[in-house]
């Protein structure tokens, strides 16, 4: 049931560029469709799939948490007020903690850790970039809205031309926007790099083409960032799920390093869903460290969490299972507990860091209902695990 006073403008949670400009009679995209138009699914609390009252779930959850000897908090599908409780949880029952996200996390953090990168954000992509270079990645796949907010748009320093934006694809088969494409295998990508880079660096290459690109294609690449006043270079690591992906990552933020030693260009991640960039972010406010998404160590223990998206499943296990999600949720392995809370930005109000790490945004409530929310479930979890201590 939709509030009575719904606001003038909201914010959508669906990707991560967190459109703040979606309204009750404008979605935008395929993405804040699904989302904003899901129905309200079976808000009863299960134990091993039987209705239980709150109550009666919270305690059987406790009970496996305590018995556990090293939980894993898997999922974290949430906002950052919820993890925030997850955390405080975690740390007070010794457990682990690991992104839904944390394959493609890895990658992008593996490269951080070791080497560093320069990045720019999505206002000054709008502002001040004339050349984007897509590697490996449809971006629209993932962020419906980023040439429409970002590309197609005139920026404070683009000079009144945004037409002058040049926009290229790397290693991607059929690009949406239909704009200038060099081919490639994904897994083929590190070579491309590889002789993308000496040619910027001016090095002489005794080849007539790699991967299937005519070397002439490529020199012609290196000409144009060479050229460019601020080129961008988009990455999404979800997308890189080849062999030596790291290694492609790092390529492109030392491409993007020897084009600022004679002009100015900078690296950009996207993607973002599942709250990975927030999760990230508020556990190395926490801790001093990224969320470590490599586990080691066995469970015998899984609390998943996941109140944005209903159609990914925890994984199949062993383990006791509990699990606070999506209303809608379908399971292929039906959990101990199940516990529906409410998601942000739709049953419940929150904050989120945009994909870019530079804004935090707020989610608002737009529909009422009876759903828990994930720090109010944790607060009634934590004070039962407390009493049996």
């Amino acid at each position: 049931m939709l509030i009575n006073s719904l606001p003038t403008t909201f914010t959508c949670p669906a990707c991560g560029l967190l459109c703040d400009d979606i309204t009750p009679s404008h979605n935008s995209c395929s993405k804040s469709i699904t989302f904003f138009g899901q129905a309200l699914g079976d808000s009863k609390p299960k134990i091993k799939g039987k209705n239980a009252s709150l109550t009666e779930a919270i305690n059987a959850a406790a009970c496996i948490i305590k018995k556990s000897q090293q939980v894993l908090f898997s999922g974290l599908s949430t906002d950052i007020t919820g993890f925030k409780s997850l955390y405080s949880l975690a740390k007070k029952t010794n457990g682990s903690l690991q992104h839904i996200n944390h394959v493609s996390m890895i990658r992008n953090l593996k490269v951080l850790q070791n080497s560093g990168w320069q990045t720019t954000t999505l206002g000054e992509v709008k502002n001040r970039a004339d050349l984007l270079l897509c590697i490996g990645t449809d971006v629209v796949s993932h962020n419906p809205r980023f040439f429409e907010r970002f590309i197609d748009i005139e920026g404070m320093f683009t000079g009144g031309n945004i037409s002058k934006r040049e926009v290229i694809y790397l290693g991607v088969e059929n690009p949406s926007k239909g704009l200038l494409s060099l081919n490639c295998k994904k897994a083929d990508l590190p070579e491309v790099l590889g002789v993308l880079h000496a040619l910027i660096l001016d090095k002489s290459l005794k080849i007539e083409s790699v991967a299937g690109i005519k070397i002439e294609e490529i020199l012609s690449l290196a000409s144009k960032l060479r050229a460019s006043k601020y080129a961008v270079l988009v990455w999404i690591a979800n997308d890189m799920n080849f062999p030596h992906a790291e290694l492609t990552i790092e390529l492109i933020t030392k491409i993007v390093a020897t084009l600022n030693q004679t002009t100015r260009a900078a690296g950009l991640p996207l993607g973002g869903s599942d709250g990975d960039t927030s999760i990230n972010n508020a556990h190395t406010w926490l801790t001093g460290l990224s969320l470590n998404n490599e586990i080691y160590t066995e469970h015998d223990a899984l609390v998943w969490v996941n109140s944005f998206s209903p159609e990914k499943m925890p994984p199949k296990t062993n383990v006791p299972i509990i699990v606070f999600g999506n209303s809608n949720t379908q399971f292929a392995q039906t959990p101990d507990v199940f516990i529906p809370i409410s998601t942000p930005g739709l049953d419940c109000a929150g904050t989120l860091f945009r994909v870019d790490g530079s804004v935090i945004l707020p989610l608002k409530k737009i529909r009422d209902n009876s759903l828990p929310s994930l720090q109010h479930l944790i607060v009634l979890l934590s004070k039962v695990i407390g009493n049996e201590a």
